[in-house]
């Protein structure tokens, strides 16, 4: 059996070998020399002409766009790192007022002192958290006004030179 299968691979090796794909040879048409028209010419050229142009005040806008962008990007992660470190603020001094709490609670002598203490720790950390709800919150709105205003001011000024 083995013998047959080498044969008929040496017989499919020669009908491959014989076989070889047409060659077909495009036809050549001569065109006749034709002159284009000055008029249309000058269309072209000035066709030619204002998309240079055209390409030129695109290509000067997307750099810009561009440069609003990494700015944008910029003031924007410069804003967020600002705010982090304030929320990391926020709680170092409420993580140091619980402590101060839980070191003075520990010293209580009766209940009523218990009861004292752990009502004004309360009402402090209330007023502290309210204080430091509206910080942050007047913070996230001036990151947010920071990083909009170079992209507004410099995509108007991007689409304005389009235009």
């Amino acid at each position: 059996m083995v013998e047959t299968t080498v044969k008929t691979d040496k017989s499919k090796a020669k009908a491959s070998a014989s076989f070889e794909m047409p060659k077909f040879e495009i036809p050549r048409f001569d065109m006749p020399q034709v002159e284009v028209p000055a008029a249309f010419r000058e269309i072209a050229e000035k066709g030619v002409s204002q998309a240079k142009e055209s390409y030129e005040k695109l290509k000067v806008a997307a750099e810009e766009a561009s440069n609003v962008m990494e700015e944008t990007y910029a003031t924007a992660s410069k804003g967020s790192a600002d705010y982090g470190l304030k929320i990391i603020e926020v709680a170092r001094t409420n993580t140091n007022a619980t402590f101060d709490f839980y070191n003075d609670f520990f010293a209580v002598k009766s209940f009523a002192e218990a009861v004292e203490l752990s009502t004004g720790f309360a009402r402090k950390q209330f007023e502290a958290i309210t204080a430091q709800t509206k910080a942050l919150t007047e913070s996230a709105q001036k990151v947010a006004m920071e990083a909009a205003e170079p992209m507004k001011s410099g995509l108007n000024k991007a689409f304005n030179k389009v235009a």
